[in-house]
């Protein structure tokens, strides 16, 4: 019942989106797992255009945020103003009340604004002068940015980016797909409508049925094993990729590895995952948490490059090894 509805949304978004397969997936495990997304790709690639179609689709509230460099805090959680009729001050919410926020271009904005963004994402509530108020469920953000004009931008810090579950990375559309976008976008009489197919009821039951996914012991060891070979690549026999790594994944890797698996088996049909369910999102699980260093940008290497090495590496029957 639940994956029908999931198939439904997916055919909704695809009036609008072509192709971009891969987001729209990545999109609906953050939503099902409670997790944020980060996309990155260059201009051009349908990431808002994604985002604001799913919203609609999933019939939850929907703000959306241009990130600029004079964005001040108050712009994006909200402020106490002062009102004349009443003589007092009075909250003023901001638009991260609501259940799916475009965070659009964050990394346009300075160090305050993301902070702002990143604590309401972590602690999912917001102090507005000494009141508090709790964050709307579902609460999801899901952010661009883009990563070839770096001019007059501000760069997510590592332990920033670690809050987001995903980091995924988007490819230019194929020829086909390409010649269906030039097609749709160049035709007058084309519209965007799409129908409403989720609720938020609906989105706490699909939650509630992915935590009853299971997940073999085997399995649960393999994701340590890949996350600790980022962090000593040396024990697992990995020394040509040891000298390009700086800093390895965090805890919330291992954490992301396994609710996104989880997420994927159960958008297959399945009430279990394999191996394969691992693989296919460990690299946008680890991509933004494997930090390297000068001597891998030198050499060309990429964290993508890493991450398959090491899938290719540790044996999915090894025992964990290290304590």
């Amino acid at each position: 019942m639940h994956q029908e509805k999931i198939k439904e949304v997916i055919n909704e978004v695809k009036k609008v989106v072509v192709g971009q397969e891969k987001m729209v997936n990545r999109l609906l495990i953050g939503l099902f797992t409670n997790g944020h997304i980060l996309l990155e790709g260059v201009p051009g690639l349908a990431k808002t255009l994604t985002v604001n179609t799913l919203s609609k689709v999933l019939h939850l509230d929907f703000k959306r945020i241009q990130f600029t460099p004079d964005l001040l805090p108050a712009d994006l959680i909200g402020t106490m103003i002062y009102n004349q009729l009443n003589a007092n001050f009075e909250v003023k919410k901001g638009p991260i009340f609501s259940n799916i926020v475009l965070a659009d271009e964050i990394n346009r904005s300075p160090a305050k604004v993301q902070s702002a963004l990143l604590e309401a994402m972590q602690e999912k509530q917001v102090t507005i002068g000494e009141t508090t108020f709790p964050l709307d469920k579902p609460f999801l953000v899901l952010a661009t940015q883009n990563p070839v004009d770096q001019e007059g931008t501000y760069p997510l810090p590592e332990a920033q980016v670690d809050r987001f579950m995903m980091k995924v990375n988007i490819d230019y559309p194929t020829k086909s797909d390409e010649l269906e976008v030039m097609r749709r976008m160049t035709n007058a009489n084309f519209t965007s409508e799409v129908n409403p197919v989720l609720g938020k009821e609906d989105i706490f039951a699909i939650r509630n049925a992915i935590n009853d996914v299971q997940i073999a012991e085997a399995l649960e060891n393999y994701i340590i094993e890949v996350v600790f070979s980022t962090r000593y690549p040396e024990k697992y026999g990995m020394h040509e990729e040891a000298k390009y790594i700086q800093f390895g994944a965090s805890p919330r890797a291992s954490i992301n590895l396994n609710l996104a698996a989880k997420a994927n088996a159960f958008m297959q049909g399945r009430d279990y995952v394999l191996p394969e369910d691992i693989k296919e999102i460990a690299e946008d699980v680890l991509n933004h948490r494997i930090i390297l260093n000068y001597e891998a940008e030198a050499d060309g290497v990429s964290t993508r490059d890493l991450i398959n090495k090491i899938l290719d590496k540790i044996p999915l029957n090894k025992t964990v090894a290290i304590q």
